[in-house]
């Protein structure tokens, strides 16, 4: 049994073997195939305020009686013509007494680890600091639990360009703003947040996975070599020192008192020493710490806005090319195949050690 078991482990290797290559293949005939490809970039601007008429035409064309909806529909279009006209006369720097609506311009930051989106985030801000004006609002509806310091510096840092323009932004948080999506949020001249909306977890986490002791049952030796006393301190391969840790903390602490210093100096309401432990509130507790201005939902927000506001979203997109998708699939397909065939060797070799 044990020796059907060796040699079944054998084949499997064998079997990856081969798929690993054919991978390889494919990969290299896909370079090929799409050097010539560029990736293609779109910016789309939707305008609210379209979609909650057409929400709220639906429903009264469906409750109220038909002369109501039809003389509804006749003063709607009279007010249609008003507004244009009134714009227009506005272009043309001719005075007149009709109101002309603000705008607001929603962007959206879905983040995640690595806060990939602060490209689009990038050039969705440049695109609208070309036309947006003072009395113009911008809206960021965030979702982060945060990520990679610099990452969510640089994401940080792209807001701060609307305020520098002195152009109101506000921030609303219905799910989730901690640690790096919170120094997002904290540039906003208002933050609103939904009651569980998770805020805060103001700390800095680090985890290094080290395998030296699992190599060195291997017998296989690394050699860890740096001109500079602090040029690395903890190693995942090499054996640790009490004195790398201590360095390592070190650098922790001081990008703690930095993440402090950033939200302080944006939030000089906030109770910063209250607030810095790494831990997280719901929305409905984080308004009695100035970590949030106010409760409420983005739908709420936008809603009440479009009664008298143009509401405008910008997404900037930048598609992968067809080089980069097939680059990504077999990245991941690889490193797939790469796990299971370790997980063949370290079975094989147990299964070796059994048999003897």
């Amino acid at each position: 049994m044990g020796e059907f078991l060796f040699e079944y482990g054998l084949f499997a290797l064998k079997a990856l073997t081969i798929v690993f290559f054919v991978i390889i293949g494919l990969a290299f005939f896909a370079s090929i195939f799409s050097s010539k490809q560029k990736e293609r970039e779109s910016i789309e601007i939707e305008k609210i305020n379209d979609h909650f008429e057409s929400l709220q035409d639906a429903l009264e064309s469906e409750i109220l009686p038909k002369a109501e909806y039809k003389k509804l529909c006749k003063d709607r279009k009279k007010q249609a013509k008003k507004d244009k006209k009134a714009q227009k006369k506005q272009s043309k720097g001719t005075s007149t007494t009709e109101e002309i609506k603000n705008r607001l311009f929603v962007l959206t930051f879905d983040g995640d680890m690595n806060a990939s989106e602060v490209e689009n985030l990038r050039e969705s801000i440049t695109a609208l600091l070309t036309i947006a004006k003072p009395e113009d609002e911008v809206l960021l509806l965030l979702e982060s639990p945060g990520g990679i310091v610099h990452n969510y510096g640089l994401a940080a840092s792209q807001l701060d360009r609307i305020k520098e323009k002195n152009i109101n932004l506000t921030v609303a948080v219905d799910l989730v703003a901690a640690s790096g999506g919170y120094m997002m949020a904290c540039i906003a001249n208002k933050i609103i947040a939904a009651p569980f909306a998770v805020v805060g977890s103001i700390g800095v986490l680090a985890q290094v996975p080290n395998f030296n002791r699992l190599l060195s049952k291997l017998d296989i030796d690394i050699e860890h070599h740096t001109a500079g006393k602090h040029k690395s301190t903890l190693t995942m391969l090499g054996k640790n020192t009490e004195d790398a840790r201590e360095k390592f903390r070190e650098e922790l602490e001081d990008t703690h008192v930095l993440f402090k210093d950033f939200v302080k100096s944006h939030r000089p309401q906030i109770d910063i020493e209250k607030i810095a432990t790494g831990e997280h509130w719901y929305g409905s507790t984080a308004v009695h710490l100035n970590l949030v201005d106010e409760i409420k939902t983005s739908d709420d927000y936008l809603l009440e806005k479009a009664k008298d506001t143009d509401i405008y979203q910008i997404t900037y997109e930048i598609r992968e090319s067809f080089r980069e998708r097939i680059s990504t699939m077999l990245y991941d397909s690889c490193t797939g195949l790469l796990s299971k065939i370790y997980s063949k060797i370290t079975s094989v070799t147990a299964i070796g050690n059994w048999v003897r």
